[in-house]
């Protein structure tokens, strides 16, 4: 078996993130939860971005975010994912270009825009996310670079793209990829509203060993397990895969792997300003470390580094040295 060129590469949405402060009275008027996650129709997203104030817009997207953080902490990282040949879309690549990631999945035409996220920050630092899926959801298998998902030591897989037909099908493809090189494939839950109507297809994918190692929050396990009880929780979603690592926001993380169990606190930070993008930061921090085959302790603190780090500025993207921060 050849030796991986590349530390990770990610399959996900292709999405620009738009971003903007709010108060809490624009949320009810707009019948928005606070911290939650919407998906929108092209129209819907229309009227909202209309309504918001003014707004910042970088590229995102959970498994791009995380390649980003990956390549600011110095690793090797590609991202396959579809955009629109349009403004949006352009952005998208060459956000990812600049930061040192591989990214050559060729725009599409003729079909739906780039996907955005509208972002809403209120003053506690909480985001409340609203998403538009648009050409991410169009990303089919003709698109795979076997090559590259084969070069890659790790395939890191997000769960937002795993519910319509035609990515999913991409994704089960590259994790065939990845296995037959000898890779290992990575899951990320990506968050609750995800689960509600894939549990099943999940189960599926994690009972039949598809997945190695899965990234989600304290939450998502409860949903997947369909337990009430935490402990119980992790220890049957542990048994499934060779590696289990649980985010707990504020409380830090846990991570278990073939009967070794560590938890950690969160990394201190001076003033929260926003959360978008701590888990997609955290799990680029594991990533990292992984691939350079460091201990469980230290990937977990690596990941709670990172996390720290996004969350005291606004966007899901690193704006300090990573990589100085984290020592890899």
């Amino acid at each position: 078996m050849a030796d991986p060129t590349l530390d990770i590469i990610a399959m996900g949405d292709a999405i620009v993130d738009v971003i903007a402060s709010c108060d809490e009275e624009f949320l009810t008027r707009h019948n928005l939860p606070k911290g939650s996650m919407q998906l929108l129709t092209p129209r819907e997203a229309d009227v909202l971005y209309a309504a918001m104030g003014q707004a910042r817009e970088m590229s995102g997207g959970s498994a791009a975010n995380s390649m980003a953080g990956i390549a600011a902490m110095g690793g090797t990282a590609a991202f396959i994912g579809q955009v629109a040949e349009d403004q949006l879309g352009m952005i998208f690549e060459h956000d990812m270009h600049a930061l040192g990631v591989r990214f050559e999945t060729p725009a599409m035409t003729g079909g739906p825009p780039t996907g955005r996220c509208l972002i809403l920050v209120t003053a506690d630092g909480q985001r409340t996310m609203n998403t538009c899926p648009g050409a991410s959801h169009e990303l089919d298998v003709a698109n795979l670079d076997h090559q590259l998902i084969a070069a890659a030591r790790i395939l890191y897989l997000e769960g937002y793209l795993w519910g319509p037909e035609k990515p999913r099908a991409a994704m089960l493809k590259a994790v065939d990829i990845a296995h037959a090189a000898g890779r290992e494939v990575a899951f990320t839950l990506s968050e609750s509203v995800c689960i509600a109507g894939r549990k099943e297809g999940f189960a599926q994918m994690i009972d039949g060993g598809g997945i190695d190692l899965l990234f989600a929050n304290q939450n998502e396990v409860l949903q997947l397990t369909g337990s009430t009880d935490p402990d119980s929780a992790l220890t049957d979603l542990a048994a499934k895969v060779d590696t289990l690592v649980v985010t707990r926001g504020a409380e830090g993380a846990t991570a278990i792997s073939h009967g070794e169990r560590i938890t950690i606190p969160a990394a201190p930070v001076t003033k929260v300003i926003d959360t978008t993008g701590a888990g997609d930061l955290f799990a680029a921090g594991f990533l990292a470390a992984r691939a350079k085959r460091a201990s469980l302790e230290r990937c977990l603190w690596t990941g709670a580094i990172a996390a720290g780090e996004v969350i005291q500025n606004y966007g899901a993207r690193p704006i300090a040295d990573l990589k100085a921060l984290v020592k890899l």
